[in-house]
Order: structure tokens, then C-alpha cells, then sequence
């Protein structure tokens, strides 16, 4: 298996991936990326300690956007020529209701998107093989 882009940050297990967010001991507010210190951002709550917790592998397509250009570093770069637009959604996790940003997998335009869809979090390869998390659409 392929290592991760962002170690630490999802679980490598190819059937059923999970990001790896924290959440607050006192309150159980969710975090993504992680809070390893500090405190809870909620304004509720004086907590400050976190545990990791894996979180929700579906949620419903909040938004999306259509990445026409080439991202930068530490972005695996590619030659100008070779760049493929991709799309970027922004699912809302199914227990937690949090907002995560992360690509599309490679095949599914903006054009078959639509607000309120299914999504699942899936792991695919960068150009340079290393494994990200993506969003893909389910039925």
C-alpha cells in the first residue's frame, strides 16, 4: 500500500477509510483536522482535552466547485500540459454535521454533482502515488 499524503490525518484501510478528527472530552464537539492541545472552540464549553476520534465515512454533498488550475505546493506537481481539472466537494459528515473539504475521485466532473447527494470517503492516489482521502458519490 501506497503511504498517505497527510500521515495521521485518515486511516488506511482501502474498504472502509476514515479521517481522523478529534473531539472535545467535556462537550463532544468534533474537530477535523485534529486538536492534539489547547481548547475547545466551542463557546460553551472550558474544555481541554481532546481524544481522537475516526470519523463519519458518509455525509450529503454540501457544495462543490470545479478546480481548474493546478494547486501548489506542497501539491504534487505535474506538467502544465498534463493537468486535469477536478472536482473539490464539501460534505457535511452524517453524525458529526461538520463541513469536509476534500476532491472528488478522478472521473466525476462538477457535472454530475448535485447539492444534497451521498457521498463516501474513499482513498485514491496522487499523481506522485501517495494516498489522499477523496469524496466519492454513492447511489
Amino acid at each position: 500500500m501506497s503511504e498517505p499524503f497527510l500521515p495521521g490525518w485518515f486511516t488506511l484501510d482501502d474498504k472502509a477509510p476514515q479521517l481522523l478528527g478529534s473531539r472535545c472530552t467535556s462537550c463532544g464537539t468534533y474537530y477535523f483536522p485534529k486538536l492534539a492541545a489547547g481548547f475547545c472552540r466551542n463557546p460553551d464549553c472550558n474544555g481541554e482535552v481532546f481524544e481522537e476520534a475516526p470519523l463519519s465515512r458518509r455525509g450529503r454533498l454540501w457544495s462543490f466547485t470545479n478546480a481548474a488550475y493546478q494547486p501548489p505546493e506542497p501539491y504534487p506537481q505535474v506538467e502544465k500540459d498534463r493537468f486535469q481539472p477536478f472536482a473539490i466537494a464539501a460534505v457535511e459528515l452524517e453524525q458529526e454535521k461538520m463541513i469536509v473539504l476534500g476532491q472528488v475521485v478522478a472521473g466525476t466532473g462538477v457535472e454530475s454533482l448535485k447539492a444534497g447527494m451521498a457521498m463516501e470517503l474513499v482513498l485514491e492516489p496522487l499523481s506522485d502515488g501517495k494516498l489522499v482521502w477523496k469524496w466519492k458519490p454513492t447511489k
